[in-house]
């Protein structure tokens, strides 16, 4: 019931007409006691200057100004400077009316005796008026936040990590706006601001933060990242540490999002799991990049899908003359070009069209149309069940259609082709994997047989966010309820952010020179499982009590780790840290010919058995798990004994 009352009592605000009234009485008290400090307390003296009438005009007059300036309407308790700089403004303009109606009574009409004006009464009430309005409010704020720390209890306690402008704006949202918490304090990497106040409340060093005394002592139930510039390292430590100590982390987002440049508490939300990944900016040579894309025109395959779509976006931010984004994906693409249109790009510089890879008549027709002079290849059937299910559809489109792709590129002089791969193509256990290295072997043989286009081939793990991805999956299925379902607990995948694989790509793009893989450098990799159990601690849930994670077990053709180099692969550096290269084996040209006539020819017989046995003499290190297609290594194992 006590906590019942608090919250009633935080929840009342008094009426702005009451907060008139009494700025108009502290007016006339000032006047009153400004005419006693002019006649030295001599009541009579005072008394007879015709004091009740001169009060009445000056507390019209400020009165006036309170009401065209609206300075009554803030709300007492979460008075701001704003509110005092109000309340000043409106002073000085009474002050200014009052002493020309002064001069005017004085000095024109002469008027005599106690009709007089007395300026030094004037300028005394404008300096106790200023005092005691803004006096009123600091008092009311002050007692009001005591109040609310004296029973900070029955309320969450927040610390705001960013001890700049954004906490302090972060602060007031919450204190004015939700009265369910309590701003308890500040964190801050500076230790210089340690053991500071701001605001009225105490700076902490974010390393004492982290300990556990600290947040046993101190009842920490909540932080708010409100920090523009924090480091990426100190960032994810305190996530982390939050996460372990089961306390909600939110954060506020940038600037330029606020809405009317103003926060709202309902813009602040809770931390997301890409913050944890995410490896920070990426140093990109733009200077080159700017160099090899200056007013040309760009083919991107895929252009409606995570990647593709990005590509297209980072093309554009470059002087190109136009890029062409090319996808199958009817409402993917309609949804590029709304969020083409929405963002301040020349409409004149892209073009989408509905086409698929592998009908040579379309891509042929966009090729002598348009003539680009560069292609970035992101199209792709890339779920591994899904192709494991329909190993046609996987190796014709990502092997046949990116040969057909390719030998477009040298018939129509092609600068540079770059291709967008997989580390499933590596040591691959699925058909997906298989037939995006088999496309990497047919792209590589033809940059050796001729001197016209540049075949080059980026290759990386997952990409955050990205359609069908394991965490929109995980979100959706913690905002129904549960369960998550992760295939198997000690599954591990590498994962990079859209935008950074984008840039990555566009780099690497930059300096191959023709027949390189290059590998990105993914970070570490991450534990699916534990990735599961921080989303689920991120939406302020408890594993196994709130939200079930279930063991599905292995889906076919899916490892449980995944690689980014074959065994016979090795790397060497480039001048981009995140970027290697791969050394690689010279491909037979002469085979590779022989086995696309012969996916052609088994693709027509509708045998899915024989199709996924000469991908496995093409890609040899292709060695099915958990799949119908094991049956063919067996079969192979039992020849070579």
């Amino acid at each position: 019931m006590y906590k019942n009352l608090v919250e009633y009592l935080s929840a009342k605000y008094v009426a702005v007409w009451v907060i008139f009234i009494l700025d108009v009485i502290i007016v006339a008290f000032s006047f009153f006691l400004a005419a006693f400090l002019r006649f030295n307390f001599d009541i009579q003296s005072a008394w007879n200057h015709n004091l009740v009438l001169h009060m009445c005009v000056t507390g019209v007059i400020y009165g006036s100004y309170f009401f065209g300036l609206k300075s009554y309407k803030g709300v007492v308790r979460h008075s701001s400077l704003l509110d005092l700089q109000k309340i000043i403004q409106a002073s000085l303009y009474a002050i200014t009316s009052l002493l020309a109606i002064a001069f005017v009574v004085n000095n024109i009409f002469h008027f005599e005796g106690n009709f007089l004006f007395s300026r030094s009464i004037l300028i005394i009430q404008f300096l106790l008026a200023s005092f005691g309005l803004s006096a009123f409010r600091l008092i009311v704020k002050s007692v009001y936040g005591s109040f609310l720390n004296s029973h900070s209890l029955l309320k969450k306690r927040v610390l705001i990590y960013g001890a700049g402008s954004s906490g302090i704006i972060t602060k007031n949202t919450l204190s004015q706006n939700d009265s369910r918490m309590v701003v308890f304090g500040f964190l801050d990497d500076n230790p210089t601001m340690s053991g500071k106040r701001l605001e009225g409340l105490p700076v902490f060093n974010t390393e004492k933060f982290l300990t556990t005394q600290f947040i046993q002592q101190h009842n920490i139930d909540e932080v708010v990242i409100s920090l523009a510039d924090v480091q990426l390292d100190n960032k994810r430590k305190v996530i982390e540490y939050c996460l372990e100590k089961k306390i909600s982390i939110k954060e506020v987002p940038p600037y330029r999002k606020w809405i009317g440049g103003e926060l709202s508490t309902k813009q602040i939300r809770p931390v997301k799991i890409e913050d944890l990944l995410d490896r920070g900016i990426i140093n990109l040579d733009s200077k080159n990049i700017q160099a090899e894309v200056e007013g040309k025109t760009i083919l991107v395959t895929g252009g409606a899908g995570s990647i593709g779509s990005e590509l297209v976006k980072q093309c554009l931010h470059y002087n190109i003359k136009r890029v062409i984004a090319i996808d199958q994906a009817e409402s993917a693409l309609h949804q590029l070009s709304i969020d083409l249109l929405n963002e301040p790009f020349d409409y004149n510089k892209f073009e989408l069209i509905l086409g698929n890879i592998t009908d040579v008549e379309c891509i042929t027709k966009v090729f002598k149309t348009y003539k680009p002079e560069i292609v970035l290849h992101a199209a792709a059937y890339k779920h591994v069940p899904l192709m494991e299910m329909n190993p046609a559809q996987a190796i014709g489109n990502n092997i046949l259609g990116t040969n057909c792709l390719a030998l477009l590129c040298i018939e129509h002089h092609v600068k540079k082709f770059v291709m967008v791969s997989t580390d499933k193509a590596v040591n691959p256990t699925n058909v997906m994997g298989a037939s995006k290295r088999a496309a990497e072997l047919c792209v590589q043989s033809l940059n050796s047989l001729q001197s016209k286009t540049s075949f080059i081939i980026t290759r990386f793990g997952n990409v955050l966010g990205s359609n069908g991805s394991v965490i929109p999956l995980f979100r959706d299925q913690i905002q129904k309820g549960g369960p998550i379902t992760v295939t198997h607990q000690d599954v591990t995948r590498y994962f990079m952010t859209i935008p950074e694989a984008c840039n990555l790509v566009l780099e690497a793009g930059v300096m191959g020179k023709g027949g390189e893989i290059f590998v990105f450098d993914m970070g570490e990799a991450v534990k699916i499982y534990d990735l599961a159990t921080k989303m689920i601690h991120l939406s302020g849930l408890e594993v196994n009590k709130d939200i079930e994670i279930k063991v599905t077990g292995l889906r076919p053709g899916e490892k449980l780790f995944e690689e980014l180099l074959a065994i016979n692969e090795n790397t060497i550096p480039t001048h981009h840290e995140k970027i290697l290269k791969a050394q690689i084996s010279k491909v037979d040209t002469a085979q590779i010919k022989l086995y696309l006539k012969s996916f052609k020819e088994s693709i027509n017989t509708g045998n899915e058995m024989e199709l996924v046995g000469i991908l496995k003499n093409f890609v040899p290190e292709f060695i099915s798990k958990n799949s119908r297609f094991e049956l063919l290594d067996k079969s192979k194992e039992a020849i070579a004994s």
